[in-house]
């Protein structure tokens, strides 16, 4: 997991190519590119945090 300093978001990365690196949200959805240099690591606080939002996500849409 890294945080896209350019976009503010924190992303898993998935893979990385010719110095683009691709990363999708924690919990699925959309994938985007950011430049490996844009890149920061983020804690396991926020790694937690992320992918706590995420299920909490999840678990708001199952209920409807």
């Amino acid at each position: 997991m890294a945080r896209d300093v350019t976009s503010d978001q924190v992303g898993r990365v998935m893979a990385h190519l010719s110095g683009r690196v691709y990363l999708r949200p924690p919990g699925g959805g959309r994938e985007w590119t950011a430049s490996a240099e844009d890149l920061r690591p983020i804690s396991a606080s926020e790694s937690l945090r992320a992918r706590v939002a995420e299920a909490n996500r999840r678990a708001v849409r199952g209920n409807r």
